[in-house]
């Protein structure tokens, strides 16, 4: 597997596949072809059908430039294509001859593939490329997964890390702290700032707790929806799950940055896993290769704040992939917005049940993490692409029928 650094991205959003991937693609074809006259840029399917809303064009005008860049989308086609995000790249002289072509797939969490072009194998850090593996390793060496991670990854990762979840922090603080209507035609109201203050007298534990994780899982995927600064976690659309329980988890219990750290180490291995075996995009398996994943990374996560066992933290993360099988993508307009900002906050609190519930469970189950990656990756590829990030389907199609 890759290095937790690619799980990991500081970047704008609000979508790693539909935003910080393309704007990559176009940095890298603007350096091969820096002369050029003029570009065309060609998206396809999923790329085509919620690029507006996801700002695709307007990332790629930002890096080619918009007097002398043409995008379309082109929502259907003939051809079968590698990856429901694929876009291709033609560069023209001064007298409109092609000088230049590169097709480009946008495959998740920010991360693009070059087609025709061999992937950098020295990127390829861990030897272990399943959880079974990596268990059976860890029980051999006798140390945690934190400590796995840093065996592979080297001491350099915790600074990292460290630069991660100040990142996290600040998007959470900027979100709490912004109010104001979201761009994008919707009209949707930033709700963070209210819902962290609506604190009331004797507020029982269990409220206080959805009231705050909720709050900060808002925070960041309204900077998010903002085109803010944000963590891909693994994704933009899912970036709010993580840092919502960090944070909450560290102001309740005390836990040193240290502790936090070890905990991000764990949840980008569990990403890692799920993007090494199945998928973290929308467009390929549905929101359940996001939000899923996002949720299992917390699940996890939490269990190395409270020292579980690795059993214990595999559990977890199953349980919090394993309700999240099924989960369709149909944003509203192709905005990041509805039902993703909502559904955000929703998995930070699954992720915690799923944590509570393997703590004292252990021990029962019958379903690997391995198998619910695999089964989770077999769902998305049977779920109709009307429920794959295309907005054709689902409360988009619904919504749309209403307001029309």
């Amino acid at each position: 597997m890759k290095s937790i650094r690619e799980i990991y991205k500081i970047g704008k959003g609000p979508s790693s596949s539909h935003t910080m991937g393309p704007a990559r693609a176009a940095e890298v074809f603007l350096s091969r072809y820096p002369g050029a006259k003029t570009y065309c840029v060609k998206l396809y399917e999923s790329l085509a059908k919620t690029g507006r809303g996801h700002g695709t064009d307007r990332v790629l005008y930002e890096v080619l430039g918009k007097s002398r860049t043409d995008v379309q989308f082109c929502e259907y086609v003939e051809e079968v294509l590698p990856h429901p995000n694929t876009m291709d790249f033609f560069a023209y002289d001064d007298d409109e001859n092609e000088i230049g072509t590169m097709r480009v797939l946008s495959v998740g969490g920010g991360d693009i593939l070059i087609e025709g072009e061999p992937h950098d194998e020295a990127t390829e850090i861990y030897p272990e490329n399943s959880f079974a593996e990596i268990k059976q390793f860890c029980a051999w060496r006798y140390i945690s997964l934190s400590e796995y991670v840093e065996l592979n990854e080297g001491a350099e990762i915790w600074d990292f890390l460290a630069e991660i979840w100040r990142a996290m922090k600040r998007s959470i603080s900027m979100g709490l702290h912004t109010e104001g209507i979201l761009p994008g035609g919707l009209k949707v109201q930033r709700k963070a700032k209210h819902i962290f203050s609506q604190e009331r007298e004797n507020e029982i534990p269990q409220v206080r707790e959805l009231r705050l994780v909720c709050s900060y899982a808002y925070a960041v995927t309204e900077e998010n929806a903002d085109n803010g600064i944000v963590v891909t976690a693994p994704t933009c659309g899912s970036c709010g799950v993580l840092p919502a329980v960090l944070l909450y988890m560290q102001e309740r219990g005390g836990f040193s940055d240290e502790k936090i750290l070890q905990a991000l180490a764990v949840a980008g291995l569990i990403g890692n896993l799920v993007k090494r075996n199945a998928s973290i995009s929308g467009a390929e398996c549905g929101c359940q290769a996001e939000i899923g994943t996002a949720t299992s990374m917390a699940a996890a996560a939490l269990c190395t704040l409270f020292d579980l066992t690795i059993d214990q933290t595999e559990y977890a993360a199953e349980i919090a992939m394993e309700h999240q099988l099924g989960l369709t993508c149909d944003p509203i307009c192709g905005l990041v917005q509805v039902p993703c900002i909502e559904r955000n906050a929703v998995a930070a609190k699954r992720s915690l049940d799923a944590f509570n519930l393997a703590s004292f469970l252990c021990g029962t189950r019958n379903i690997s993490f391995d198998m619910v990656v695999r089964t989770m990756k077999e769902t998305g590829h049977h779920i109709s692409e009307k429920f794959k990030e295309t907005s054709e389907g689902g409360l988009a199609k619904l919504y749309s029928r209403r307001r029309t």
